[in-house]
């Protein structure tokens, strides 16, 4: 049975600037699933995209959210990636996920939101500490507009306190931060075929 993720990147910077330590944790990820048989689909890098402050499915003209809804929702797997700034997801990261508020009116005639069945995964990076603390905002935040959060559903990195040192930038990842992103992605790729075959009933 053929699965595929969908990898979101809520960094701050666009693609055609410097590089982005969440790219690489997402990588980390992207290559554990699709060892696992997942079809990864290209990374979105949300600041690229205009997306419209909201809390509806589709926010008028120059929206691009409607777009990158229609992507995410055709995944079975989301990994979910944010730096950490000021101890939090970036602000882009709780932009989508104010914009997935809409899926708790956007329901089939069984009441199920379209995240239902569908896992989720957090890939975090951060020079500082907080990625305790963006994991919960996080799986909160999924878990309520409807995503199923597996077992170890987080990836993280953080460097030293005010450090200079960025994930991307190292040669090799902690040896405990490949085991996580092994383990993460074993568990949401048996989560999103168990629910693939066996939808939540409503």
């Amino acid at each position: 049975m053929a699965l595929k993720a969908q990898p979101i990147n809520c960094t701050l910077k666009r693609s055609d600037g410097e590089g982005s330590s969440t790219d690489a944790m997402i990588a980390l990820l992207a290559e554990e699933l699709t060892s696992r048989g997942v079809e990864v689909a290209p990374t979105l890098r949300m600041a690229d995209h205009d997306i419209l402050p909201g809390v509806s499915s589709d926010e008028g003209p120059g929206d691009a959210w409607p777009r990158l809804r229609q992507t995410i929702l055709e995944a079975d797997i989301l990994v979910f990636g944010t730096p950490i700034w000021l101890g939090q997801a970036s602000s882009i990261a709780k932009r989508v996920l104010e914009r997935m508020d809409a899926f708790l009116e956007k329901t089939d005639d069984q009441g199920r939101m379209p995240s239902y069945s569908k896992a989720a995964i957090v890939a975090i990076v951060g020079n500082e500490d907080g990625a305790h603390a963006v994991t919960a905002q996080l799986f909160q935040a999924l878990n309520d507009v409807g995503w199923t959060i597996p077992a170890v559903g987080a990836c993280y990195w953080v460097g030293d306190a005010m450090g200079s040192t960025d994930f991307r930038d190292l040669k090799e990842p902690p040896e405990a931060v490949r085991k996580t992103a092994r383990i993460t992605a074993s568990n949401a790729v048996h989560l999103a075929g168990r629910l693939k075959t066996s939808p939540y009933p409503g």
